[in-house]
């Protein structure tokens, strides 16, 4: 059988052969990972539209990476000396291909257990940073590490060994036949990558079928998968390419009005969102701590009805301000800090922490605060530089790296640096220095513990369950070191001067077979200080309302773009909103739970949100609430893209060119 297809195929048999065995191994993987998740491709209905809809992208996504190789074959091939050498350069290429299309199968499972998708456009983010990659790997995956480089090992041998007999031995066509090889490749091969007669070529938009994120990425492989993200990241996407259109002046409006400002307090024709702000504290100016929980979802949180591993943050949302609604805007860890110290949307992209025209001039409250005359620093127990954190902070106002190699003697090291214990220690020598200074200060602590592989030093807590490094017991040791801390806090000299809110960046792996999976979205918040009343608020409320809230505690009036909510003033109920991102789906919540979802190239779906059964039921919604939530959802791309969040270096430049102008304050959107 064997040699009748290389008589037949003549020069491409190594490309078909090639082709053939990555066929197989995504099939069986697709198949593999679809046993895996029976039920939810049971629920989905979706058997049938894995089968053929995966063999589509397997299709398409092997014509993309062999049409080059395989028109050079038929050009090039031959039995001279280039024609051999030729042929040598195409086995080491056929090798490295099936390689990768393993490699990204094997990848697959973990990264679905972590992330509830296929490998995207996180996975090779993470690979620039291989330091705290591999510490991670090699102390929660030792089995998976095991895995992967026995399984690349031998798939490298055998395909070397299987080139070798391919390539031997080829039926060489006549010379006149080349060409016409050669365009019938190109034909079936750019027909074969587009897989459509339409506008556009196959992408993952045409193939979803489910409302289950999973289900959707289960039709593709993981090697389209990623580097269908990777192609996306080059334009940095935009809510604009996904979402329905919208003019920029209605987007405008529609965000304005959604605000809790007064039109007379916007103050720029240049910056649609910039206003006046007066806090509604009048005292001494306040520090301030965000002490931001690595996936702390509200799951996991007692005082939120989650599991009993949080009793130091459960005594302090009884003692302080806490949020029972509040919701986080992602599910990265960018994300939340995009959120609480920018109080900037979500979209589609990246999170600003992450993109090239937010590196400077993009406002933060670091910025506004070391304005106005705050020391302003981030402390993290791992190293600053992992997810471009220490870039986008020193450009945008943080002066202060307090990272890994600031810190000297340490009771536990860990995959991801120095243990939550570490850095409150850490956290409390340095406010009690800033304020023994007299220096106001404000500080963003990041902690890492609750992270995968999820190491913290024993004897520390009573393990919840077993093995000891669960995410639940990470948890707990977590919660255990930040009770730690408040105990030193409330007993220090800088208690009394210093606002504290206690904040999740986002839920652990937010996952389901919805949309978008709002109670994986909810996540705990708290305001606690000296002279902060303790009360329970049931309003609906987002990450980006913590900021504008905070600065308005502080003391801290002053001009800034934020589209939040400032919780300390009363918000009309048909006002408060919380709004997600999960991947490319956008979703707006208003207060009695209804919810506006926006996935790619589709119009706008209704939903009520059941928090008790985290059920999402169809319903009918009116069109000025549809019309509010794209705006929304536009709002962020629109913003970024045409510079309109700026830094308070930027406000004051095109201020004074306003003046040097002669024009005067305007309240039009551009």
């Amino acid at each position: 059988m064997f040699e009748t297809l290389r008589r037949r195929m003549g020069l491409l048999y190594p490309i078909v052969c090639a082709f053939g065995v990555a066929l197989l191994v995504m099939t069986l993987s697709r198949a593999g990972l679809a046993l895996w998740q029976a039920e939810r491709v049971t629920a989905a209905d979706g058997w049938m539209n894995l089968l053929l809809s995966g063999l589509r992208v397997d299709l398409s996504a092997l014509c993309y990476l062999f049409i080059l190789p395989a028109l050079l074959t038929v050009l090039l091939a031959g039995h001279g000396r280039v024609g051999r050498g030729y042929l040598t350069g195409l086995r080491v290429f056929l090798v490295v291909a099936i390689w990768f299309v393993v490699f990204m199968e094997l990848a697959t499972p973990s990264f679905i257990v972590e992330y509830d998708v296929r490998p995207n456009r996180l996975f090779y983010e993470y690979l620039k940073y291989p330091q705290e990659v591999f510490g991670m790997l090699w102390s929660g995956y030792k089995l998976e590490l095991f895995i992967g480089v026995i399984a690349s090992n031998l798939t490298l041998w055998l395909a070397w060994r299987w080139s070798g007999r391919w390539t031997r031995n080829l039926t060489l066509p006549r010379w006149y036949w080349r060409p016409l090889l050669a365009l019938l490749v190109v034909v079936l091969g750019v027909a074969g990558a587009r897989s459509s007669l339409g506008h556009r070529p196959l992408n993952p938009a045409l193939v979803a079928y489910s409302t289950d994120p999973l289900m959707n990425d289960l039709v593709l492989n993981s090697a389209y998968s990623m580097i269908f993200a990777m192609k996306q990241a080059e334009s940095e996407d935009s809510a604009f390419d996904y979402y329905p259109d919208m003019s920029h002046s209605e987007i405008v409006s529609r965000v304005r009005q959604a605000t809790n400002v007064s039109e007379s307090d916007f103050i720029s024709d240049a910056f649609p969102t910039l206003a006046s702000h007066q806090a509604s504290y009048t005292g001494k100016p306040k520090n301030l701590v965000i002490l931001l929980q690595e996936s702390l979802g509200a799951r996991y949180v007692g005082g939120l009805g989650g599991l009993p591993l949080t009793p130091n943050l459960d005594q302090l949302m009884a003692e302080g301000w806490n949020f029972n609604r509040m919701y986080a805007t992602g599910t990265r860890s960018v994300r939340g800090i995009e959120a609480v110290t920018t109080g900037f949307s979500p979209t589609p992209a990246r999170a600003v922490v992450k993109l090239n025209d937010s590196q400077r001039d993009f406002f933060s409250i670091a910025d506004l605060l070391k304005n106005q005359g705050y020391h302003t620093q981030f402390i993290y127990g791992g190293e600053s530089h992992f997810d471009n954190m220490k870039s986008f902070f020193l450009g945008n106002g943080f002066v202060d790296m307090q990272d890994f190699p600031t810190f000297d003697t340490l009771n536990f090291e860990g995959a991801w640096g120095a243990s939550d214990e570490d850095l409150y220690i850490k956290a409390h020598q340095q406010f009690t220095q800033l304020h023994q200074q007299g220096k106001p200060f404000f500080s963003l602590v990041f902690t890492s513990s609750n992270h995968s592989p999820f190491d913290y030093p024993e004897g520390r807590i009573e393990p919840y369950n077993q093995p000891a490094q669960t995410r639940e017991n990470a948890a707990k040791y977590s919660d255990w070191a930040l009770g730690q801390f408040m105990a030193k806090a409330k007993a220090s000299e800088y208690w009394k001067d210093t606002l504290f809110v206690v904040v999740a960046d986002h839920d652990s792996r937010t996952y389901g077979d919805k949309l978008v999976p709002i109670n994986h979205f909810r996540i705990p918040a708290v305001i606690v200080g000296d002279g902060v009343e303790a009360k329970q608020d049931h309003r609906l409320t987002s990450q980006v309302d913590l900021a504008p809230t905070l600065l308005s505690m502080m003391g801290i009036s002053g001009d800034h773009p934020m589209i939040g909510h400032d919780l300390t003033q009363d918000v009309p109920k048909h006002k408060l909103r919380a709004m997600m991102q999960f991947y490319k789906n956008f979703a707006w919540m208003n207060d009695d739970n209804e919810v506006v979802i926006y996935t790619p190239e589709h119009a706008a779906r209704g939903y009520r949100y059941d928090a008790e059964s985290a059920q999402l039921t169809p319903v009918a919604l009116p069109q000025p609430m549809l019309r509010t939530a794209l705006a929304n959802a536009l709002w962020g791309s629109l913003a970024y893209y045409q510079g309109l969040y700026p830094g308070v270096d930027k406000q004051s430049r095109v201020a004074q060119r306003a003046e040097q102008g002669g024009a005067g304050k305007g309240r039009s959107a551009p």
